[in-house]
């Protein structure tokens, strides 16, 4: 019902851009810089779609891990589609070994060299503009980078430079750490950049499987619900609604009947009885344990590593992803259960019910009505 993974990898198929790459990686070392090959890969460092088996170690238990596996999987059916398809047949292009490491390289390029709005249909690699670097400091949402015509791109804020001052930009405000981490290969000491997603499932062998489902699409949301949990920052908005609709049955059952169904959301919104709330809390609080039991280090242990001086930059990044995520965990977990700490105090809908007909006051006692 409450999963730990990430959400599923969604790639554009980047083939002809990639194995184009993959030749201009075989190009002299001048055209190769400025085709944005393999000689400006330290501008940004490497993704961690990149990382050897003993780096991946570093991440054990984290989304980070599972999305990077994903990721290389992804990259591996690419591959073996690309190689039968387009290398095998284009020897006069490709005359040399390419092997599945080569189109991972060319891959993490795209991910890591691309601009945030360059990518679908205008997927586009701008030889010196990709080495423009990050900065943190910047919080506009606002695109300042846009194609302006075949082979032009302009900026189009107003700006004085002088030497030997650097232009940054923003790579992107929405990510996490995390997913810095896998795209471009560092972290920010930014709490609002460390996040969880929550994944939430109505199971096929729920009893009332297609009544839920049925609801969940009726609202904008379907089988499977993504909720991403930041640091420091309250629950997202919908998901006690979704784990409410998760959890019904009983003798709550009969809020999924036809009847109730433009309704139910709305009655979801609120506590609908004890036993309901005090499932989503207890099916919370083991998700977050059975996650968290995961990682081979604990935040104390990271928070001590990271105090260390003779850290490699790959595993400093690691520490911070995995103690991030940590963090997150700890706080989802300490909501529900400071939440099921409060379940006598909540009012829930049987009592909502009787005071709308007029049989409960406001201070909940029972108004007798005269005959």
């Amino acid at each position: 019902m409450a999963k730990g993974g990430g959400k599923p990898v969604e790639l554009a198929a980047w083939r002809r851009r990639g194995t184009r790459d993959i030749a201009v990686d075989r190009l002299p070392n001048p055209l190769r810089r400025a085709m944005g090959g393999r000689g400006l890969m330290t501008a940004r460092g490497r993704s961690s779609d990149e990382m050897s088996e003993e780096e991946l170690l570093e991440i054990q238990g984290t989304q980070l891990l599972s999305t990077t596996t994903g990721v290389k999987e992804y990259v591996q059916s690419e591959f073996d589609n690309v190689e039968a398809e387009i290398i095998n047949a284009n020897k006069d292009l490709f005359p040399g070994t390419i092997t599945f490491d080569d189109f991972l390289w060319a891959f993490g390029v795209l991910r890591s060299r691309v601009f945030p709005e360059l990518r679908g249909d205008k997927l586009a690699l701008i030889p010196f503009a990709d080495l423009i670097n990050h900065n943190g400091d910047i919080t506009s949402k606002e695109s300042c980078w846009e194609i302006k015509g075949k082979g032009f791109l302009g900026r189009d804020t107003v700006f004085s430079l002088r030497t030997p001052m650097e232009i940054y930009v923003q790579y992107d405000l929405d990510k996490s750490n995390a997913e810095l981490a896998l795209d471009y290969g560092f972290t920010e000491e930014n709490s609002s950049r460390d996040s969880y997603t929550l994944t939430l499932e109505i199971s096929e062998s729920d009893p009332f499987y297609e009544d839920k489902l049925d609801i969940a699409e009726l609202n904008g949301m379907g089988e499977t619900a993504y909720f991403d949990v930041v640091l420091g920052e309250s629950l997202p908005p919908q998901m006690i609604t979704y784990l409410r609709l998760l959890c019904l049955g009983g003798t709550d059952a009969f809020l999924l009947e036809a009847l109730f169904r433009n309704k139910v959301w709305e009655h979801l919104e609120l506590p609908v009885s004890r036993d309901n709330e005090e499932s989503i809390c207890q099916v919370i609080q083991n998700a977050c344990k059975s996650a968290l039991a995961a990682y081979h280090t604990t935040i104390e242990e990271d928070e001590e590593l990271l105090e260390r001086e003779d850290l490699q930059s790959r595993q400093q990044i690691a520490i911070e992803v995995r103690v991030g995520e940590k963090k997150v965990l700890e706080q989802i977990n300490d909501i529900f259960k400071e939440r099921e700490q409060e379940l006598d105090d909540l009012e829930y809908y049987q009592e909502r019910r009787l005071k709308d007909l007029g049989f409960i006051g406001d201070n909940g006692d029972i108004i007798f009505w005269e005959s």
